[in-house]
């Protein structure tokens, strides 16, 4: 059970600063607080739309738009990136793009009102910006609750924008995680591009088409 909370803790993490965005030109480290953790209020509302296609939704248009989805991408492949032509790596981004917001979709999203946060503190140096939070959970039983967790986010100053490039909970990164898990991959496709790209865009699909019928089995509930 803990674990499923602590699943459900990073993928909540990973969604609180989605609606963070700001003009760089206006940057001051009290508005972005300020924003960030009106955004974070925002967000547990969508948490708890009852709709599920609805929640989704808007879940998938904050990705979208706030989180730099091909910087993370290039990032998580590391060495491989350099090894891949230009079609490979656009190839990988729109897959990458699409496996982040098939694999959230596998979690539970049902706990907007278990969790409280509070933004902590901005540190910004060199145009990226971190953003320390306090993640509190509530109405659930003790043996089940972790104790308060703090986390990182990285944001990357990109243009007039900002957006989301990291989260990290205690030492561990998000996006390291993700580096090793596709090392992994290209270690067992004999670091072969073309093998990984299709092993893993049948990974893609796997997860897309049980998230369908996901959507289907709720829509079935929802006529009954």
């Amino acid at each position: 059970m803990k674990c499923k909370i602590f699943l459900q803790l990073i993928i909540y993490c990973f969604m609180v600063v989605l609606s963070f965005s700001v003009r760089a030109s206006i940057f001051d480290t009290q508005q972005i607080k300020d924003w960030a953790q009106l955004r974070g209020n925002e967000l547990l509302a969508a948490l708890k739309e009852n709709n599920l296609p609805q929640k989704y939704k808007m879940l998938d248009d904050l990705y979208n738009q706030y989180v730099d989805s091909d910087y993370i991408a290039r990032f998580v492949m590391g060495k491989y990136w350099r090894k891949m032509n230009q079609e490979e790596q656009t190839k990988f981004q729109e897959l990458f793009r699409r496996y982040a917001l098939a694999l959230y979709k596998t979690y539970p999203l049902d706990f907007g009102n278990s969790i409280s946060f509070q933004i902590t503190n901005v540190r910004a140096e060199n145009g990226r910006i971190s953003v320390y939070a306090q993640i509190h959970q509530q109405n659930i039983s003790q043996k089940d609750a972790l104790q308060d967790i703090l986390v990182e986010f990285n944001i990357r100053q990109d243009r007039e924008s900002l957006r989301l490039t990291d989260i990290k909970i205690a030492e561990s990164s998000l996006s390291l995680a993700y580096r090793n898990k596709f090392y992994q991959m290209m270690r067992e496709d004999d670091e072969e591009i073309s093998w990984f790209l299709e092993d893993f865009d049948i990974l893609v699909r796997s997860i897309e088409v049980q998230n369908g019928q996901k959507l289907e089995q709720y829509q079935d509930r929802k006529n009954i």
